[in-house]
């Protein structure tokens, strides 16, 4: 029972049943620093993932002069 998550190409599998938020700590990834993609929505940290899925992680930029 496995979710698969990738980032920038590289594939992680977390176990199902977890949240979003625990899968990204597993895998030493900050929650505020991506977006998390499901099926083309969006879900939040709190997010039971289930097994099968695959979750596309987006990396989240910002910067620049203010």
């Amino acid at each position: 029972m496995t979710v698969k998550l990738i980032l920038r190409g590289k594939e992680y599998e977390v176990r199902a049943g977890m949240t979003l938020l625990d899968a990204l700590k597993k895998i030493n990834v900050l929650s505020e620093a991506v977006l998390a993609v499901r099926e083309g929505e969006m879900i939040l940290d709190d997010e039971i993932l289930k097994d099968g899925e695959t979750i596309r992680l987006v990396a989240v930029i910002s910067g620049g002069a203010q």
